[in-house]
Parts: structure tokens; sequence; C-alpha cells
């Protein structure tokens, strides 16, 4: 569920990126109107699905409504994700360590 987490979360990242490039060319130089409208529906579909992975992670990880909206949220904003990634990734790989059961050898 981690490794989820967090392929989504850097696909929704760089997705914004590149929607964020877009709408500068369109707006700014009005030019790949088309692109600009297949790159904002692509990155709207991966950011729900990162919504439904990050929202499954928070709830087995049990973070406050706080924590788990600001990390919902950081999709929308241009590189936040791949910090909230990073920190998140780092505390919740101990939890995950700590659920992995131990299988005994013979």
């Amino acid at each position: 569920m981690l490794t989820r987490y967090r392929v989504m979360a850097y696909v929704t990242a760089v997705m914004l990126l590149v929607l964020c490039t877009c709408m500068v060319a369109k707006y700014g130089f009005g030019v790949g109107e088309d692109v600009t409208f297949v790159v904002s529906q692509t990155h709207g579909v991966l950011y729900i699905i990162y919504l439904v992975f990050a929202f499954d992670l928070g709830s087995k990880a049990r973070w406050p409504f706080g924590k788990l909206l600001w990390i919902l949220l950081s999709g929308t904003i241009p590189t936040a994700a791949f910090f909230v990634e990073r920190k998140v990734a780092r505390e919740v790989r101990p939890l995950v360590v700590d659920a992995t059961p131990v299988t005994a050898k013979a």
C-alpha cells in the first residue's frame, strides 16, 4: 500500500508539472489547446486514483484528519507531492516493517 501511494504521488506530481507547462503554453503563447485538454483530463483521473490510495494509506496509518487533508491536497500544489511523499514514506516505512509477518525457517 505504501508503494502504491508513492507511485501515484510521483505520477500525480509529474502530471501536475506537465499541466502547468501546458497552461503556460496555452494562455501565455496561445498554443497547445488540445494537448492541455488531454493532460488536464489525465491529471484529473490520476489525481482521483491518488486520493483513493492516499486515503487508504492514511486510514490504515490512523492519521489525524488534518494530516490526511494536507496529504490529499498536496496533489494539487505543484512540487508539493514530491516533498510530502518523502515525509510520508519516512513515517510509514517503520509501520510497514513492524507489520510484516516473520516466517520461521525449518
